[in-house]
């Protein structure tokens, strides 16, 4: 089970050396760790050049520092950390966000997943964040595995092209919705999480702002207008009650009056197909957690 990691960072140094202990007490340790400094100016390169001497498959990549952050720049620097590996025997590649903390035999639970599956191309689990649980409190399929820690077959990562520029965000849910399309396997499981430890869409901007961002970005990736209807309904009996899910579809209106769409036909239409057949399982009491 030789695995890779691939960790974009940028100006994280509040929760990264969480994330490198979480790493370094796996029961099964990766190949090779590279994690890219995406331009960071603050103590983010200082934190991991500390632990390079005693954990030599630990590896950093400084990149030079850009305007700001932006989802298309955290694609092209995951794509420059493959760089570092490519002389590597591996079976799976993982990516791993810098603010997130797990239990010691995560990796290896994931892996043992893929290990038995052959068609499953990528998995993950649920997550938590504070009070919200990713499955539970969300209008979510266990098909759908969360970005901030996905491990990828070698082979379906390179089938589907990697992770793709896209300037708006969402590049880890085109991955996993592109591997369906393509006929693998994708899960999040729910018998481990993983601690987010910073609330979801929140750089630069506030829950409420992050919950406009969500509509936005549901409808450049392709999302059916049906589905965002009761998706933003369902997000109106959570915190924050009402306000967070009329701003999701308020999102949604705005980008389709203002936004073209990132996402190519064949794939908005396998998203969408997917979404009308949770529905029908909703609606006809079919449907399950697997959508």
């Amino acid at each position: 089970m030789r695995y890779v990691l691939i960790t974009t960072a940028r100006n994280e140094e509040q929760y990264l050396e969480e994330t490198i202990h979480s790493v370094i007490r796996q029961t099964v340790l990766p190949l090779r760790w590279v994690i890219v400094s995406d331009g960071s100016t603050d103590r983010t390169e200082e934190i991991v050049a500390k632990y390079l001497p005693d954990h030599p498959w630990m590896d950093l990549l400084a990149l030079p520092g850009r305007a700001e952050r932006s989802f298309s720049g955290k694609a092209d620097a995951f794509n420059r950390g493959l760089g570092r590996i490519d002389s590597l025997d591996y079976e799976y590649i993982g990516n791993l966000d810098a603010d997130v903390s797990f239990g010691e035999d995560y990796f290896a639970y994931l892996l043992g997943e893929l290990d038995r599956d052959p068609e499953l191309g990528v998995a993950g689990t649920d997550y938590v964040e504070g009070d919200f649980h990713s499955f539970r409190d969300s209008y979510i399929s266990e098909n759908h595995v969360n970005g901030q820690i996905q491990m990828f077959r070698r082979a379906c990562f390179d089938q589907i092209g990697g992770y793709l520029a896209i300037p708006y965000g969402g590049i880890d849910w085109v991955a996993v919705t592109t591997a369906r399309m393509k006929g693998w396997k994708t899960r999040s499981f729910s018998d481990r999480v993983f601690n987010h430890l910073r609330r979801m869409g929140t750089e630069g901007t506030n829950v409420l702002g992050a919950r406009f961002h969500y509509g936005k970005k549901d409808y450049f990736l392709g999302g059916h207008p049906l589905w965002q209807i009761f998706r933003s309904t369902f997000q109106m009996t959570k915190k924050p009650y009402v306000l967070g899910g009329t701003l999701l579809l308020a999102g949604y209106l705005w980008a389709s009056a203002t936004m073209e769409k990132q996402v190519p036909e064949d794939l908005e239409r396998f998203h969408r197909g997917e979404q009308m057949k949770r529905l029908r399982g909703i609606f006809t009491g079919t449907g399950n957690r697997n959508g």
